[in-house]
């Protein structure tokens, strides 16, 4: 089965070849099944390869299927070949079991939008196309092995970014929202471009490759220096891609995009690719022990910021969105303090939940008409239950309400935390109460309580195409979180850590506090998520006294938040309308005058030297005879004289 796990880049290649090359002349029906069917087959390979893995003793659990040679110079050469280990193939099931989900609910999402009803068959084809498209790359970054192919996948996610966030390309704000992303992402994309080149200087060179286990089997003895300058350069990479401080503000604009790429953006593919990079070169980072403060403080910092923000979004696709930035900065905070292991956890119970999320909110929006403002709905309980189960799961795992999937993930992140750094876990536990707060301040303002405007009155369920898939998200949100069971309920409880065991086994032994100290953190840490979530329904339920005094505790900072902190505004004047003016001073001044001037005075003498030689063509015979003897006379005179 390994030899033959090509066979996964195979399926969404072939999908998407097919839909471009028939899908026109078959329909919509036939469109959508191929797309499916294509990831549900790779979904099954990765069901396979898991097994297969499983199959192999502990220590041989990595397994190199070369597909080709691709670059041969001298002793250098690089393969386009497939890792197979466990963090490989946990990444694979997570990006085709969501992405399959996510495909089967769009099949039908893309037909009842009627924002877009008279969606053409080319583009509903081209939908599909490129979401197959988003899935081979994803895969050929998570399952490289070497860092030039890991490349290849990276820029292929954003370019998939690109077409599908700018998918509605008539509406400005989706091109713009398209041309942010690419922009922003690009920033990052060029560090990781510099540290793929040092590291190729520094021990490419010396190891003959690329390859993630040559490049690690060659640190011995680097200068910590320069493995510092790599893995920030790799940290800014991750910065862009998983949309952290200071490259976040490109995710909150991608919602432009339809509702399932939003999913398939912010849980299965693009924003965990930098926490999935840094997961995989963690020997690079252990080495770099300033890196990793930096990493893990960028990632509470960056939930923080997110979560304040989401406190007072009203639309519902924007909540989620910083929700996503937020809780991303919880898997960077993991892997930034070495727990790795807890990081990759969070990533895979927060692509269920969030996903779910995501998919319940475009089924609100099609209910109301495209309306997203929380404030204009209400009362969509009774209308919609099953999106509102859905919804509410969703949020709760989210909100870290006990032993749901969000919960137990999150809460290994604070753990771990906490035993690096209190001050980091104090961040983390701040954050994780506003999380619950935000989560259930969308349930409570568009689900309960009366209905707020005409939409949200006449609102209704969804078709089942939409809302059946859902089903299998909330038994993710409800269950993968039994996979990473703390230490406190027995060694073997945490399936997952011997899962990664092999991936992470140059670590050497975790760090425990006890017993005592994991059940506290437990248990504070449901006691945080409950406080969120009462403060939530006293404010917006029953409207309780105390939380409107608590809510004017933090007027003062209503401005910043509701601006987003000035973030966009900061960019705008520090870096884009520079540039622009920077641009227009080049068009008017240098193109105009300095270009243009060149290329419009040599024209203008050779039209004057042309004019002035012209003047001897007098058609007089005498002339010409003259100028025949003169020429003939400095012939002979040079041959005399020379």
């Amino acid at each position: 089965m390994l030899q033959f796990a090509w066979i996964i880049l195979l399926f969404p290649l072939l999908g998407l070849l097919i839909n471009l090359i028939f899908g026109k002349r078959l329909g919509k029906s036939f469109i959508a099944l191929v797309a499916g069917a294509a990831v549900f087959a790779s979904l099954l390979t990765a069901v396979g390869l898991a097994f297969a893995l499983l199959a192999l003793p502990e220590t041989d659990r990595s397994v190199t299927v070369q597909l080709w040679q691709w670059i041969h110079i001298g002793d250098f050469q690089v393969d386009f070949a497939l890792l197979i280990d466990p963090l490989s193939v946990l990444m694979a099931l997570v990006v085709t079991g969501v992405g399959f989900f996510i495909h089967w609910y769009a099949a039908t999402y893309m037909l009842v939008d009627d924002r877009h009803q008279d969606l053409s068959l080319r583009l509903y084809g081209r939908f599909f196309i490129y979401l197959n498209f988003f899935i081979l790359m994803m895969l050929t970054l998570v399952l490289a092995n070497n860092y030039l192919q890991l490349y290849v996948g990276w820029e292929g996610v954003g370019l998939a970014s690109y077409l599908l966030i700018g998918f509605w390309f008539y509406k400005p704000s989706a091109a713009d929202a398209g041309k942010k992303a690419f922009i922003v992402n690009r920033i990052g994309d060029f560090g990781l471009a510099l540290a793929i080149m040092w590291l190729f200087f520094l021990f490419g060179k010396q190891a003959g490759s690329l390859a993630f286990t040559d490049i690690f089997d060659a640190l011995a003895g680097a200068p910590v220096a320069a493995l510092t300058g790599i893995t920030l350069l790799l940290l800014l990479a991750a910065t862009g891609k998983s949309a952290q401080i200071p490259l976040f503000v490109w995710l909150p604009d991608a919602m432009e995009g339809p509702t399932p790429v939003s999913a398939l953006i912010h849980a299965a593919t693009m924003v965990t690719a930098g926490v999935y990079m840094i997961a995989r070169s963690h020997p690079l980072f252990e080495l770099a022990p300033a890196t990793m403060a930096v990493v893990a403080w960028i990632g509470a910092l960056t939930a923080l910021m997110a979560a304040s923000i989401a406190i007072v979004q009203t639309d519902l696709k924007r909540i989620l969105a910083y929700s996503t930035i937020s809780q991303l900065g919880y898997m960077f905070l993991g892997v930034g303090v070495g727990a790795y292991t807890a990081g990759v956890f969070h990533l895979m119970t927060h692509a269920f939940f969030k996903a779910l999320l995501f998919l319940t909110a475009g089924s609100v929006m099609h209910a109301m008409h495209g309306e997203l403002n929380i404030d204009l709905m209400g009362g969509l309980k009774q209308k919609m239950p099953k999106t509102y189960w859905q919804f509410l799961i969703g949020a709760a795992a989210l909100a870290g309400f006990p032993l749901l999937a969000g919960f137990w993930s999150k809460d290994a992140i604070l753990y771990e935390a906490f035993l690096k750094s209190p001050a980091l876990w104090a961040v983390g536990i701040f954050t994780a109460l506003l999380t619950a707060f935000y989560s259930f301040r969308a349930v409570y303002r568009a689900f309960h309580g009366e209905p707020r405007s005409e939409h949200a009155e006449h609102a209704h369920e969804q078709p089942g195409g939409m809302t059946a898939p859902l089903w299998f998200l909330v038994a993710g949100a409800l269950f993968a979180g039994l996979l990473g069971l703390p230490a406190i309920f027995g060694e073997r409880a945490n399936v997952l850590n011997g899962w990664l065991a092999p991936v992470f086994a140059d670590l050497g032994e975790a760090h425990h506090g006890g017993e005592g100290l994991e059940l506290t953190l437990f248990i504070v840490s449901s006691l945080v998520a409950l406080l969120g979530i009462l403060i939530a329904y006293g404010r917006y339920i029953p409207d309780w006294g105390w939380t409107r005094g608590l809510q004017k505790m933090f007027s003062p900072l209503q401005n910043a938040l509701e601006h987003k902190y000035w973030v966009d505004e900061i960019y705008m004047a520090v870096v884009v309308n520079p540039l622009r003016k920077l641009g227009q001073w080049f068009y008017r001044v240098f193109d105009g005058k300095v270009i243009e001037g060149a290329v419009n005075g040599v024209g203008k003498y050779t039209v004057a030297a042309g004019a002035y030689v012209a003047r001897l063509q007098t058609g007089l015979l005498s002339m010409y005879a003259l100028s025949f003897f003169v020429g003939v006379a400095l012939i002979l005179l040079y041959f005399l004289f020379a």
